[in-house]
């Protein structure tokens, strides 16, 4: 197997480029939010490369609908982010399907809702991108392969988190919403739990956390025209392109040994200061146990 210099992968390159070479033959991995955008691309490149794909969607019908529009003979599953009962069922499938999973690329999410949003009695950006993820990934644990990756979408946007990075004292951010400090406090959960995650797993098992550029997609549905026509074009990625870095995390065998790890445009780039802050870290993990033991209960 021949595969690209990791060196030279950057910005441009898509999940085509950065497993070319690669064979996933054998190799099973699961993505969630398998039906739409970079998740949809991720899918199709994982099982272009040979994998077995389970895909996730909010419904088992969208995530077969997906495969079968990608021409891919893998397994559906419905996984709800925002109903921990749904992603700790989606767990229990997967773990009983009897594979061992080399790879979870936890890539569902949803962004700055224009109005604050409470279910379960949690903010709903939260909810669904962390507290979902951290659900369903630690009762797939006992799946995963000796050298199994778990790879968590954050985003740039974890720089917006509020003062202190975790406001535990207000999570529903009650005092004061804004959708992107809310989006921000999400997203920054996302690289805290792959840092703890890192921590815990066994070694040749491996956690790490990305952000995979601004791409147009149904998750951005919120955020209006507008905005984009503010942004430069030269900044914007292509779907294939916003796919690369997570594809890469999740197939490349040279990042097999990285873990704890914060990555953007294929490399490892260092995010806030927050987001490096192992306390704030385990603080956030004993939170997550103990809110979804209460979801869950």
């Amino acid at each position: 197997m021949t595969t690209t210099d990791p060196t030279t992968f950057g910005f441009s390159s898509t999940a085509e480029d950065v497993t070319a070479g690669v064979s996933l033959a054998g190799k099973t991995v699961v993505v969630t939010g398998c039906n739409s955008g970079i998740g949809m691309e991720t899918t199709r490149v994982l099982a272009l490369r040979g994998a077995h794909v389970i895909g996730t969607a909010r419904t088992e019908e969208k995530a077969r609908e997906a495969l079968r529009a990608l021409g891919i003979d893998g397994t559906p599953l419905a996984c709800e982010l925002s109903e921990p009962r749904s992603a700790a069922a989606t767990a229990r499938a997967i773990v009983g399907l009897g594979k061992a999973i080399d790879a979870i690329v936890c890539n569902a999410g949803i962004m700055a809702l224009p109005a604050r949003e409470v279910k379960h009695g949690h903010e709903l950006q939260l909810l669904t991108n962390h507290i979902g993820h951290f659900t369903l990934v630690t009762r797939v644990l006992p799946a995963l392969a000796e050298r199994g990756r778990v790879v968590v979408v954050s985003s740039g946007a974890h720089m917006n988190a509020p003062k202190g990075g975790i406001a535990f004292d207000d999570l529903t951010l009650a005092a004061s919403y804004q959708p992107w400090t809310a989006y921000g406090q999400s997203k920054l959960a996302n690289i805290l739990f792959a840092r703890s995650l890192a921590r815990r797993l066994p070694s040749g098992q491996t956690a790490n956390a990305l952000h995979p550029g601004v791409i147009k997609t149904n998750l951005t549905r919120h955020i209006g025209d507008e905005i984009f026509s503010r942004i430069d074009p030269k900044s914007l990625k292509t779907v294939e392109q916003g796919a690369a870095t997570q594809t890469l995390l999740a197939a490349h065998p040279s990042v097999a040994a990285v873990t704890g790890v914060y990555f953007a445009d294929c490399q490892p780039k260092e995010p806030s200061r927050y987001a490096q802050d192992d306390a704030l870290a385990e603080r956030l993990w004993h939170e997550s146990e103990r809110i979804v033991e209460r979801l869950l209960a």
